[in-house]
């Protein structure tokens, strides 16, 4: 029997005034003890209780089912949505960069760091998993509403300045993606990454009010300028709302890089390991490789065993972005071309352009076959 998930108060209301006995519900990080009276004739079988809290006597209800309290750490184990950028940068204020260390994105990562990075405690262990956990079971929600062949990833180095030529063409391949109906998702960090989620922020907008931006930013080019998270903030301010989401996932592992505040949803992890495969699964409408180096190049290599074998059915185009780069200062579409043609790579759907105009017309030639 699957279960089914309740993750709303508004939800748990609705079922509570609707039905008696309760079977195979999943209760995620809610609330009980303020609806007694609606508890006083309900039963609760084969129901699961992540991290709720729950009025005293409460197991006079439940039958065969199970109960996952809350750890005592500075993150929720059983958070039931994506992140937003107001809840790691909720105590941020503007103009006072040093507040960026009181964050919740922070706090978490300086508990992360103290705890080990790779922690042998094994309640932390237990704490992280459950914590990672929640952040699939809500991303697979979230993504239940995206076609899979219309999610298309960025992979780029975090230094990539934003006044760098490369970070405005990704800005703008995202914006024109993401109006034609595409989810973009990347790792959710600064450079290029951040780029993805600025383009895919202003989709809708006039060209004018990304180039505006543009200009803000560069005031800040590298996340290690002091004012790197003002001057996004600052951007936000003057076009606080959009019509479009883009999906963010980075990682605790690099938390010493802020995660993107232009990114509508944020998937954020502690396992990189879980969330680096997982970034590269779930963009099968494609992976652009901007220029990067070691981790970049690493996602490289994942993406095209995961092609090679048809991990997931069909292969994805892996379109390299500035052919210079990746064929003569980092010649990896060369070696890949190469080890196709002598049969050890197979089902690879290679291309490396530097007209920002290719690279859309690749992405969408891919969905168009695919439907």
């Amino acid at each position: 029997m699957k279960y089914q998930e309740i993750e709303t108060r508004q939800e748990l209301i609705h079922l509570l005034q609707n039905q008696s006995k309760i079977t195979y519900k999943a209760f995620q990080n809610l609330d009980f003890t303020q609806l007694n009276g609606l508890l006083l004739d309900k039963t609760f079988e084969h129901c699961l209780f992540l991290g709720c809290q729950l009025p005293e006597n409460f197991n006079r209800f439940i039958h065969d089912s199970f109960i996952f309290p809350q750890l005592d750490m500075p993150f929720n184990c059983y958070i039931n949505r994506l992140y937003t950028k107001d809840d790691l940068y909720d105590a941020y204020v503007l103009g006072q960069p040093d507040t960026y260390r009181n964050t919740y994105d922070q706090k978490v990562y300086r508990h992360y760091i103290k705890t080990g990075k790779y922690a042998k405690d094994i309640k932390e262990t237990l704490a992280r998993r459950l914590h990672d956990h929640s952040i699939t079971d809500a991303l697979d929600d979230f993504l239940e509403n995206y076609d899979e062949k219309r999610i298309v990833a960025f992979m780029g180095g975090h230094s990539l300045p934003r006044n760098d030529k490369s970070y405005k063409q990704i800005a703008y391949i995202s914006k024109q993606l993401t109006e034609a109906g595409f989810l973009m998702t990347s790792g959710g960090g600064p450079g290029a990454m951040e780029a993805t989620h600025l383009g895919a922020w202003f989709a809708g907008k006039e060209d004018e009010a990304l180039e505006k931006s543009l200009e803000i930013l560069s005031q800040a080019p590298t996340f290690k300028h002091p004012l790197w998270l003002d001057t996004a903030f600052e951007v936000l301010a003057q076009y606080p709302t959009s019509n479009y989401k883009s999906l963010g996932i980075p990682t605790w592992l690099y938390g010493h890089e802020p995660p993107t505040p232009f990114a509508s949803h944020i998937a954020k992890y502690f396992a990189n390991s879980v969330r680096e495969d997982g970034l590269l699964t779930i963009a099968k409408g494609g992976i652009i490789f901007a220029p990067g180096s070691a981790g970049t190049i690493q996602e490289v290599f994942q993406e095209a065993t995961q092609n090679h074998y048809l991990s997931f059915d069909y292969a994805s185009p892996m379109i390299f972005m500035n052919k210079e780069y990746w064929t003569e200062d980092k010649p990896v579409y060369a070696c890949l071309q190469q080890m196709m043609q002598e049969g050890k790579y197979q089902n690879l759907l290679l291309s490396v352009h530097d007209d920002p105009e290719s690279i859309i017309d690749e992405i969408k030639r891919f969905s168009l076959a695919a439907n």
